[in-house]
Protein backbone atom coordinates (compact mmCIF):
# COMPACT_ATOMS: atom_id res chain seq x y z
CA UNK A 1 0.00 0.00 0.00
CA UNK A 2 1.27 3.46 -0.84
CA UNK A 3 0.95 5.96 1.97
CA UNK A 4 0.50 9.56 0.86
CA UNK A 5 0.10 10.98 4.37
CA UNK A 6 2.27 14.00 5.08
CA UNK A 7 3.85 13.90 8.51
CA UNK A 8 4.79 17.43 9.39
CA UNK A 9 3.05 18.11 12.70
CA UNK A 10 5.59 18.67 15.45
CA UNK A 11 3.26 16.91 17.88
CA UNK A 12 3.95 13.58 16.18
CA UNK A 13 7.67 12.96 16.85
CA UNK A 14 7.46 9.15 16.81
CA UNK A 15 5.70 9.22 13.46
CA UNK A 16 8.28 11.58 12.02
CA UNK A 17 11.05 9.33 13.31
CA UNK A 18 9.38 6.34 11.65
CA UNK A 19 9.20 8.22 8.37
CA UNK A 20 12.88 9.15 8.58
CA UNK A 21 14.24 5.75 9.67
CA UNK A 22 11.74 3.05 8.56
CA UNK A 23 11.88 1.68 12.10
CA UNK A 24 9.22 -0.71 13.35
CA UNK A 25 6.89 0.45 16.12
CA UNK A 26 8.43 -1.99 18.59
CA UNK A 27 11.90 -0.66 17.80
CA UNK A 28 10.72 2.91 18.35
CA UNK A 29 8.98 2.04 21.61
CA UNK A 30 12.08 0.23 22.90
CA UNK A 31 14.52 3.05 22.12
CA UNK A 32 17.02 3.84 24.89
CA UNK A 33 19.08 7.02 25.05
CA UNK A 34 22.25 4.96 25.55
CA UNK A 35 21.74 3.68 21.97
CA UNK A 36 21.38 7.14 20.41
CA UNK A 37 24.60 8.84 19.35
CA UNK A 38 23.81 12.44 18.43
CA UNK A 39 27.48 13.12 17.51
CA UNK A 40 27.73 10.37 14.88
CA UNK A 41 24.04 10.50 13.90
CA UNK A 42 23.57 6.80 14.47
CA UNK A 43 20.96 4.90 16.45
CA UNK A 44 21.68 1.34 17.53
CA UNK A 45 18.75 -1.06 17.47
CA UNK A 46 20.10 -3.89 19.62
CA UNK A 47 17.08 -6.18 19.31
CA UNK A 48 15.64 -5.95 15.81
CA UNK A 49 13.05 -8.36 14.44
CA UNK A 50 15.83 -10.47 12.93
CA UNK A 51 17.61 -10.57 16.27
CA UNK A 52 20.62 -8.76 14.85
CA UNK A 53 22.07 -5.44 15.95
CA UNK A 54 21.22 -2.76 13.41
CA UNK A 55 22.81 0.66 13.12
CA UNK A 56 20.31 3.18 11.78
CA UNK A 57 21.64 6.43 10.31
CA UNK A 58 19.78 9.50 11.55
CA UNK A 59 18.90 12.20 9.05
CA UNK A 60 18.90 15.87 10.03
CA UNK A 61 15.10 15.61 10.37
CA UNK A 62 15.41 12.60 12.67
CA UNK A 63 17.96 14.48 14.76
CA UNK A 64 15.59 17.46 14.93
CA UNK A 65 12.99 15.12 16.43
CA UNK A 66 15.32 13.54 18.98
CA UNK A 67 17.56 16.41 20.08
CA UNK A 68 14.96 18.49 21.97
CA UNK A 69 13.39 15.52 23.77
CA UNK A 70 13.87 15.47 27.54
CA UNK A 71 16.02 12.72 28.99
CA UNK A 72 13.98 10.32 31.11
CA UNK A 73 15.26 8.87 34.38
CA UNK A 74 14.58 5.32 33.15
CA UNK A 75 16.73 5.87 30.03
CA UNK A 76 13.88 5.32 27.59
CA UNK A 77 13.41 7.80 24.77
CA UNK A 78 9.61 7.64 24.68
CA UNK A 79 8.25 5.76 27.70
CA UNK A 80 5.47 4.18 25.66
CA UNK A 81 4.53 0.62 24.71
CA UNK A 82 4.36 -0.52 21.08
CA UNK A 83 0.62 -1.20 21.25
CA UNK A 84 0.07 2.34 22.56
CA UNK A 85 1.75 3.67 19.42
CA UNK A 86 -0.68 1.67 17.30
CA UNK A 87 -3.70 2.87 19.28
CA UNK A 88 -2.65 6.52 19.10
CA UNK A 89 -2.01 6.22 15.37
CA UNK A 90 -5.41 4.62 14.78
CA UNK A 91 -7.12 7.40 16.76
CA UNK A 92 -5.28 10.05 14.75
CA UNK A 93 -6.28 8.38 11.48
CA UNK A 94 -9.93 8.22 12.56
CA UNK A 95 -9.89 11.92 13.48
CA UNK A 96 -8.34 12.74 10.11
CA UNK A 97 -10.86 10.47 8.29
CA UNK A 98 -8.05 8.30 6.91
CA UNK A 99 -9.12 4.72 6.27
CA UNK A 100 -7.01 1.64 5.68
CA UNK A 101 -3.72 3.03 6.96
CA UNK A 102 -1.66 1.33 9.65
CA UNK A 103 1.47 2.42 11.46
CA UNK A 104 3.48 -0.25 9.63
CA UNK A 105 2.58 1.47 6.35
CA UNK A 106 4.98 4.22 7.43
CA UNK A 107 7.82 1.68 7.16
CA UNK A 108 6.76 0.99 3.58
CA UNK A 109 6.62 4.72 2.84
CA UNK A 110 10.06 5.35 4.32
CA UNK A 111 11.58 2.43 2.42
CA UNK A 112 10.16 3.73 -0.86
CA UNK A 113 11.34 7.26 -0.08
CA UNK A 114 14.91 6.03 0.41
CA UNK A 115 14.89 4.73 -3.16
CA UNK A 116 13.23 7.89 -4.44
CA UNK A 117 16.05 10.03 -3.04
CA UNK A 118 18.58 7.87 -4.89
CA UNK A 119 19.85 5.28 -2.40
CA UNK A 120 20.67 1.86 -3.82
CA UNK A 121 19.35 -1.51 -2.60
CA UNK A 122 22.35 -2.24 -0.39
CA UNK A 123 22.10 1.16 1.30
CA UNK A 124 18.35 0.88 1.86
CA UNK A 125 18.67 -2.66 3.24
CA UNK A 126 21.36 -1.44 5.65
CA UNK A 127 18.93 1.17 6.99
CA UNK A 128 15.79 -0.98 7.11
CA UNK A 129 17.42 -4.24 8.17
CA UNK A 130 15.94 -6.30 5.34
CA UNK A 131 18.01 -9.42 4.76
CA UNK A 132 16.88 -10.27 1.22
CA UNK A 133 16.19 -8.28 -1.92
CA UNK A 134 12.83 -10.07 -2.20
CA UNK A 135 11.67 -8.77 1.19
CA UNK A 136 13.02 -5.31 0.45
CA UNK A 137 10.99 -5.27 -2.78
CA UNK A 138 7.82 -6.10 -0.81
CA UNK A 139 8.34 -2.88 1.15
CA UNK A 140 9.08 -0.72 -1.86
CA UNK A 141 6.30 1.14 -3.64
CA UNK A 142 7.93 3.57 -6.03
CA UNK A 143 5.86 6.33 -7.54
CA UNK A 144 6.23 6.97 -11.26
CA UNK A 145 6.20 10.73 -10.59
CA UNK A 146 9.24 10.46 -8.33
CA UNK A 147 11.05 8.17 -10.79
CA UNK A 148 10.39 10.70 -13.58
CA UNK A 149 12.06 13.41 -11.48
CA UNK A 150 15.12 11.20 -11.03
CA UNK A 151 15.29 10.60 -14.77
CA UNK A 152 15.39 14.33 -15.39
Amino acid sequence: MYCSIRLTQPSLPGLLLSKETAMRRGEIAAMQWRNVNLRTNVLWVPDSKSGDLRRVPLSSRALAVLTPLPRRVDGQVWGIRADSITQAFERACRRAHIDDLGFHDLRHKATSRFFEIGLNSVQVAAITGHKTLQMLQRYTHLRAEELAKLLG
